[in-house]
């Protein structure tokens, strides 16, 4: 999965003295896009030296000694490319903005980058979503000593926030609940999956989204594994269970497209191997799941 990046270690301890080198890793976002440098098929970030020298870089985090920051542009500038205006923030030459489910799809990622822009993407939109204090109103201020914004005005202090949601794998003897989503560009199989609610244990979670998407009721629930998925902000609770009664799936066409029993031989795996939802796929078609 994407997170195991053995011998490697995430080191995400917040330093905030911590300034970038010119050869320091650098990501700038715009929206859901990152600006990453592509060659040859190897995708690459900017460096630290490549940038204006007035923007603000941000340390994030480690990857062994591997350091990355995010690059700020200046207010008011914008991120189109080289302009000409006094508000033109001139980019790194030979970059381009894409987002991590393109150039996942694409092939092009290794697993270290991936995972790194993974979990850049949810410390960036926590900065962008927090300049203003949702309480009063007021400009917010990074926190000295943790990694936390805080106001200055009324003292509330934001944290980073992480979303929980199951993956659930429903069995039903030697065949799975196998679904694909509408709308999305995503069109590799997965499994049912959805966000836990205000008051709602991860078992209630997976009963609850079970019969919302399929209309079916499970039983045995039973854990298997947890997964960090920062694209999201979540953190993915796996969970195998079995079907409770009538096989028959009704499913919710809003949400998805496809949902069908598929026998383990008969499973398609996603292309690559960074998702729980892959890996529970496998584990299953292998027999080796949770029982």
């Amino acid at each position: 999965m994407i997170q195991d990046i053995a011998p490697h270690r995430l080191r995400n301890e917040y330093i905030p003295e911590k300034s970038a080198a010119a050869d320091s890793r650098c990501f700038l976002f715009r929206g859901r896009e990152m600006l990453f440098r592509i060659r040859d098929d190897k995708v690459e970030l900017p460096l630290r030296a490549e940038f204006p020298a007035e923007a603000e870089c941000t340390y994030l985090f480690a990857i062994d000694d591997t350091e990355y920051y995010m690059i700020t542009a200046p207010e008011g500038s914008t991120t189109d490319g080289e302009i000409e205006s006094p508000e033109g923030f001139k980019l790194p030459d030979d970059c381009k903005f894409k987002t991590v489910h393109e150039l996942r799809n694409e092939g092009k990622m290794d697993r270290l980058l991936t995972y790194a822009a993974f979990t850049a993407q949810q410390l960036a939109g926590w900065y962008r979503d927090n300049v203003f204090c949702g309480t009063c109103g007021s400009r917010t201020v990074h926190g000295d000593v943790e990694r936390s914004i805080i106001c200055p005005k009324c003292g509330r202090i934001i944290y980073p926030r992480i979303a929980p949601a199951v993956i659930v794998g429903v069995t039903n003897g030697d065949r799975i609940l196998l679904t694909k989503y509408r709308g999305r560009l995503y069109a590799y199989y997965a499994l049912i999956a959805g966000f836990t609610e205000i008051g709602e244990t991860f078992e209630g979670t997976v009963e609850r989204e079970v019969m919302e998407e399929a209309g079916i009721r499970v039983k045995n629930i039973r854990y298997y594994k947890s997964q960090p998925w920062g694209v999201a902000d979540n953190i993915l609770a796996g969970y195998f269970c079995d079907l409770d009664g009538d096989p028959t799936i009704h499913l919710d066409t809003n949400e998805l497209r496809i949902g069908e029993w598929t026998a383990r031989e008969d499973i398609i795996l996603q292309p690559d191997d960074l998702s729980l939802t892959n890996e529970m796929m496998k584990i299953f078609k292998e027999g080796r799941e949770p029982r």
